[in-house]
């Protein structure tokens, strides 16, 4: 998820959003094919040259930049308390932060799902779950469940949540077919998978290409998934879609 040059200007020079700060370098891409990828020599300089159904990969953003996912500006450019309304979370509900970061969207559904239900905070760097860890033990906080994610595996036991929040984060999977199989799985009957997205469609999102989707994109790569409905997008938010998608009841446990 890194922003543009006019972003980065607004931020007061900061540069953690560079590559400096990827999470992790890929080995040297070479014009080759990998099980359901591609991968091309020529590509986004922001994409790890790995791609998925004609989509770019782009680099994970590394922990060091954490500082931006809580910058104060993020209120006005992404409208987070919109993006509460819509997800309309319940209490009693298992919710998971896929690619938690710092836990910005962590601790605001928190309260939301009450004493009886649970968010899954769920990350694959460590340092960022260090960090949300010092947050919850500081407020002690009792519904929040951190779990180390794997890059192919977001590490959830099948059938256990009812709704899958990614936030700006679905575009870094290295592994984006195994890791949604595996959260299909995890998902209860009539649990939701939401993408929330840069708008690719809009050249006025100030974020870098690989770090955008278009909504068509979104459905394209979830049209694989035979017991996954897609329902509607969102519009509210300034800058991104929120693309719902349900997970169909089998006929034969109706």
């Amino acid at each position: 998820m890194f922003v543009d040059s006019r972003i980065l200007a607004a931020l007061c020079g900061l540069v953690l959003l560079s590559p400096v700060v990827r999470a992790q370098e890929t080995p040297p891409v070479v014009d080759k094919k990998e099980a359901h990828y591609e991968w091309k020599a020529k590509h986004d300089p922001n994409g790890i040259g790995k791609f998925y159904m004609g989509r770019e990969i782009a680099y994970v953003m590394g922990h060091p930049a954490a500082v931006w996912l809580e910058r104060p500006e993020r209120e006005e450019e992404e409208a987070p308390k919109k993006l509460l309304e819509v997800l309309k979370i319940k209490p009693g509900m298992t919710v998971v932060d896929l690619g938690a970061g710092s836990g910005y969207y962590s601790f605001r559904m928190s309260p939301l799902v009450g004493e009886k239900g649970k968010i899954l905070a769920v990350d694959i760097q460590k340092e960022m779950l260090d960090i949300m860890r010092e947050r919850i033990k500081k407020n002690k906080m009792t519904n929040i469940e951190l779990v180390l994610g794997k890059e192919a595996d977001p590490c959830l036991p099948k059938n256990s949540v009812d709704m899958i929040v990614m936030v700006d984060v679905y575009h870094e999977f290295e592994f984006p077919r195994e890791m949604m199989e595996k959260m299909v799985e995890s998902l209860r009957p009539n649990g939701q998978i939401v993408f929330v997205e840069f708008r690719l469609e809009d050249e006025k999102v100030p974020i870098k290409l690989v770090h955008k989707m278009t909504e068509r994109q979104v459905q394209k790569e979830m049209g694989r998934f035979a017991d996954m409905e897609y329902t509607h997008t969102a519009k509210e938010l300034p800058w991104q879609h929120v693309i719902f998608f349900k997970k169909m009841v089998a006929k034969d446990s109706k």
